[in-house]
């Protein structure tokens, strides 16, 4: 450590003093009237004690932040400055850290507050450090009053606590209007002559189901910005399956997830689903003619470099070599071409034993405009 400071002994009333960080280093280059000084006009609060806690310098922030006269301060236990409650802790934290005085923040993971000369309390931070003087080391702390640091910050809490809220109503609306979507749509249905045409309904209600599930567990989770995609394709495959109870136990439906998460963001979320939806709703249709057995398989990939891979698979009849996707005459392969598009994705079709989609996409909008 360089030279040290000539400063008054404890009690000795004086000028004002304590130096903040960057002034701690203190060479024969400054003098102990220029230390003074910079000290005086420190913005943070600087306190010097001695080994047994006495303050023997302060300067005239202390004097403000702590509403005492300096003359009150200095020669006084600094304990004066801790809540009461505080105080005997605080003197084992001082004899501790004199112990081995090293420069660091004091109270790290603990909230600590000064107190005033009428008792009243108030937050703050203070950094701790060793400073070598002609009557030993002592101890300069900085201290900030963080009072409105902590005012912003609530405030800011509060105003995301409100969001919250607010996405939250939001979600739980949409999805209850949708809801209401899907049983008018049943409605409709049941009060439809034509078959074909209650099946399109019933098409219908599947893609609305699917978008109404997003909401619901964007509602469920409180996490508005991405979904496990996992865990929402597997409540995705249990509607689907309710839709489809007629083929008993001759078509099966499973999913295979990788061991870790696949978080997918909002706007990606609802044409997955509707893009599952479609694919596995067409194998139920048509994969299974009369009475042919068989399964259907949801895959999941765990992500690597940034995309997401899932197929949807079947081993049924298979489709027909000279179907292409978007001029193909069931609208729902027209969707999965739109889907894949929407994903910024790509989309390979294996037509050997059955059908297998296989699509890649980036996880967000961020990643693909990345690579």
């Amino acid at each position: 450590m360089d030279a040290p400071i000539n400063l008054p002994p404890s009690g000795a009333p004086d000028k004002p003093t304590c130096p903040i960080a960057p002034m701690l280093a203190v060479g024969p280059q400054l003098g102990e009237d220029s230390f003074r000084r910079v000290v005086e006009w420190a913005p943070s609060a600087m306190v010097m004690i001695d080994l047994d806690g006495i303050m023997v310098l302060v300067n005239a922030q202390t004097e403000r932040m702590f509403d005492y006269g300096r003359d009150e301060l200095i020669g006084k236990s600094v304990e004066i400055l801790v809540p009461e409650r505080f105080r005997q802790h605080h003197r084992i934290f001082r004899t501790g850290y004199f112990e081995d005085p090293q420069p660091r923040p004091m109270g790290v993971g603990r909230d600590l507050a000064g107190c005033r000369s009428d008792g009243t309390e108030f937050p703050i931070e203070i950094g701790l450090n060793p400073i070598a003087t002609e009557a030993g080391v002592m101890v300069l702390a900085s201290i900030i009053d963080i009072t409105e640091r902590q005012r912003a910050q609530q405030r800011l809490e509060d105003a995301l606590r409100e969001k919250t809220v607010l996405l939250n109503e939001v979600h739980h609306r949409v999805k209850n209007n949708l809801q209401v979507i899907t049983s008018l749509l049943n409605l409709q249905a049941d009060f439809a002559a034509d078959p074909r045409l209650r099946a399109i309904l019933a098409e219908s209600c599947g893609r609305v189901k699917a978008m109404a599930l997003t909401h619901q567990l964007l509602y469920e989770r409180k996490d508005f910005s991405r979904l496990d995609l996992g865990d929402y394709l597997d409540r995705l495959v249990q509607s689907i399956r309710s839709s489809y109870r007629a083929t008993g136990e001759r078509v099966s439906l499973r999913m295979v997830r990788p061991e870790t998460d696949v978080q997918i963001d909002l706007e990606r979320t609802i044409p997955c689903g509707l893009l599952v939806n479609e694919l596995v709703t067409n194998s139920f249709k048509h994969a299974f003619k009369g009475e042919r057995r068989g399964e259907i398989v949801i895959q999941i990939e765990a992500e690597v470099d940034g995309l997401i891979c899932l197929s949807v698979a079947d081993n049924g009849v298979g489709l027909p070599p000279d179907i292409e996707l978007a001029q193909g005459s069931s609208l729902g392969l027209q969707l999965v071409q739109l889907f894949v598009e929407q994903l910024h994705g790509t989309l390979t079709i294996d037509r050997a034993e059955g059908t297998r989609f296989s699509m890649c996409f980036p996880k967000s909008i961020a990643t693909k405009e990345v690579s």
